[in-house]
């Protein structure tokens, strides 16, 4: 393990995940494009909530939030990944891996609050709509989302603090595309077990009373739509929930086979790491732009804004 000499490393080296030599150019391209693209989809959302006036409503503000999170998460992991690619090897220093792990535990804490926070804008859009204008004020709406960072904050730096606690020797390669707590434990050259229990239990309590809160929404949620007499407006009540749904299966599902799998470190984790870090954050307002017709509607509305704004500049 290089543990006979132990000091504080001056770089980790980013393996990523194994892949034959024809593959780097094809791999480089795309990440390129998946970064791009989910920058482009994500400032799209953003841009059709901000601009757009039928937007302005509670969901869509904590839609936005989720915009920022999936450029954030995606921000700190894929441009290393392709600086790696053109370097021939993912070089991050020993500074720089402390603030990606910080970041990436941030980002992701924090948007399991939010999808919290947004299944239960669902619920008391659907199972309390008379008081639903009273309680999603502007007030409460904020104080929300600020939670939610807040949160996700303090969580993140428990967690990097236990991780940096840690001695290390001279072995530095980290078995990941990016700095995560199951690669660096396997480096660390003193006893991990209370790291492995108080991320297990940190990781596992926020995760599991995530999705307990949400299944209690939805569970209300589910009641209520069953009783409304309208085939049509069933349908509409679950349209606004499905997309919602199937982006915290597509989070959650990544997450749990991560963190609570033995054998974290092999292979396949790392291809499970590089789809929850560089898929999913595109995926999401792809999802909620097909699946929602306010969304699809704003940002045609936004394109013929452009297209209109192109022609009177000329």
């Amino acid at each position: 393990m290089g543990c006979e000499n132990q000091t504080v490393p001056l770089y980790f080296v980013l393996l990523g995940i194994p892949y034959p030599p024809e593959l780097h150019g094809p791999l480089c391209f795309f990440f390129v494009c998946i970064y791009l693209l989910t920058l482009l989809s994500n400032l799209l959302v953003l841009c059709a909530v901000v601009f757009e006036p039928q937007l302005h409503k509670p969901m869509y503000w904590f839609l936005c939030h989720m915009s920022i999170l999936d450029i954030a998460i995606s921000t700190v992991v894929v441009p290393k990944v392709i600086a790696g690619f053109w370097e021939g090897g993912g070089i991050i220093s020993f500074g720089g891996c402390v603030l990606q792990l910080f970041f990436y535990h941030f980002v992701g804490c924090t948007e399991c609050f939010i999808f919290n926070v947004m299944a239960y804008d669902r619920f008391l859009a659907i199972c309390r709509p008379l008081h639903y204008g009273t309680i999603m004020n502007l007030k409460s709406c904020l104080g929300l989302a600020l939670g939610t960072w807040v949160g996700g904050c303090l969580h993140s730096a428990m967690e990097t603090a236990l991780i940096f606690r840690l001695p290390y020797g001279q072995e530095n390669e980290v078995s990941y595309i990016f700095c995560d707590i199951p690669p660096l434990l396997k480096l660390a050259c003193a006893d991990t077990s209370l790291n492995k229990m108080v991320t297990l239990i940190d990781v596992g309590v926020v995760a599991l009373t995530c999705v307990f809160l949400m299944l209690t929404s939805y569970v209300y949620i589910v009641s209520a739509v069953l009783r409304i007499d309208s085939a049509d407006g069933r349908r509409r009540a679950f349209s606004t929930c499905t997309s919602h749904v199937i982006v915290v299966m597509i989070c959650y599902v990544p997450l749990f086979f991560t963190y609570f799998r033995p054998g974290v470190q092999d292979p396949l984790g790392g291809v499970v790491a590089v789809f929850y870090t560089t898929v999913t954050p595109f995926l999401n307002p792809v999802i909620y732009t097909m699946r929602n017709k306010e969304m699809r509607a704003a940002i045609l509305r936004l394109k013929g804004r452009k297209a209109l704004w192109v022609l009177n500049s000329r």
